[in-house]
């Protein structure tokens, strides 16, 4: 069974109570025994929900694997991966991530005694170095956020021990343009807010892996700790998966010609995109990758502040945080995304007061482009008034 064919089928057989060819939203929390410990495999909706285990199998087979489990949010599954660890643990991270998970490592997990290095994972001996003998987990991002670097993960798996763990944040290259377990990762997390929902309406995220012990331990912890979706939130993510292959076929269209065009101009200063030829890790974007995403991020020519005003001219990318809707975004990673992030630690990573980051949709391209143009051309003799530090 091929991608777009799991998306649809995989997990929603036709209702066996009333033939229904969607999966219902099963709104209950509890379910009633016919006697003590006599049920049909559900008892409590924190523990087992058919929605939500519907949504489980559907993401599962996108990535190739038999386990998946559902969360409330992207931050709830990364905080139950790391759950598998214990205090003394180390963990290698890439030093180019998301804020929040950033934030969740720093400023909660290390209070618990796990210990962590971030490190440029484009140098795979930058990884060996920082690797000790305590090191339980590599966490990897690939593309990152938000300078898209590529990470190659088969090396990166090559380089773990028996009870070492890779693990791949997959949420900007998508189950469909990339397969982590494939290459030697043993847990891949999506935030399926991303592009997996696709909608821009519901939030949630996911644990996928292949290895049955591993996926105990992360069922555990899902019950345990109890940050599942609700029915609702999981039926929408389902519906939206189901559109996956198209919608990021769209994306990556569009992101290669915005791509193509912000780097033909001679007040963009840098674009970061793994479709680029000028990317540094283009050639493993084609080894590791089948398509290059719908994200990309750059720096204009001019102060800091032309940044802003950019950002607040335009039409079509709205200004928002969060990604992979079918609307475009965009965002300044210094004040949104990335904020959690001391300043000077964001600038030793390359993420600038002038830096942007586009989560292009799939709205008509010549619109999209004529949205950019039009923003680029008002805002060249912006001056540089300072910026305030972000709240």
């Amino acid at each position: 069974m091929r991608f777009s064919t799991k998306a649809i089928h995989v997990g929603q057989d036709p209702d066996p109570a009333t033939g229904a060819t969607i999966v219902p939203i099963y709104q209950t929390s509890t379910y009633t025994q016919t006697r003590v410990g006599e049920h049909k495999g559900f008892d409590y909706s924190r523990s087992i929900n058919p929605t939500r285990l519907a949504l489980e199998r559907q993401l599962a087979s996108l990535e190739g694997a038999r386990y998946g489990s559902a969360f409330a949010s992207g931050m709830a599954a990364t905080s139950a991966v790391l759950g598998l660890l214990s205090a003394g643990d180390h963990v290698v991270v890439s030093d180019d991530l998301y804020g929040g998970t950033y934030r969740l490592f720093t400023r909660v997990l290390q209070r618990y005694g796990l210990d962590f290095d971030y490190v440029d994972m484009t140098d795979l001996a930058a990884v060996r170095v920082a690797l000790k003998p305590t090191t339980k987990l590599f966490w990897v991002e690939t593309p990152t956020n938000p300078l898209l670097k590529l990470v190659d993960i088969a090396a990166i798996a090559s380089l773990r021990r028996a009870d070492q763990v890779v693990v791949v944040d997959n949420t900007f290259a998508t189950p469909y343009f990339q397969q982590p377990l494939a290459l030697g990762a043993q847990i891949v997390v999506h935030s399926t807010t991303k592009y997996i929902g696709g909608h821009s309406d519901v939030v949630g995220g996911v644990a996928i892996t292949d290895d049955e012990r591993l996926h105990e331990q992360i069922r555990f912890l899902q019950n345990s700790a109890g940050g599942v979706p609700g029915p609702h939130d999981a039926w929408l993510t389902m519906r939206g998966a189901k559109t996956l292959a198209l919608r990021m076929r769209e994306h990556t269209h569009n992101a290669q010609l915005v791509a193509e065009y912000l780097s033909a101009r001679s007040d963009v200063a840098r674009v970061y995109y793994p479709g680029l030829p000028s990317h540094p890790q283009y050639e493993l974007a084609i080894r590791q990758m089948s398509g290059f995403g719908g994200m990309l991020s750059f720096e204009l020519e001019g102060p800091p502040a032309r940044a802003l005003d950019f950002a607040a001219r335009l039409q079509y990318f709205s200004l928002a945080e969060s990604l992979g809707g079918v609307e475009s975004l965009i965002c300044h990673p210094g004040r949104m995304t990335h904020g959690s992030i001391p300043q000077a630690e964001r600038e030793r990573r390359g993420i600038t007061d002038g830096l942007l980051r586009l989560s292009v949709g799939i709205e008509d391209i010549a619109d999209l482009l004529d949205d950019l143009r039009q923003a680029l051309e008002a805002t060249v003799g912006t001056r540089d008034s300072g910026l305030p530090s972000p709240v």
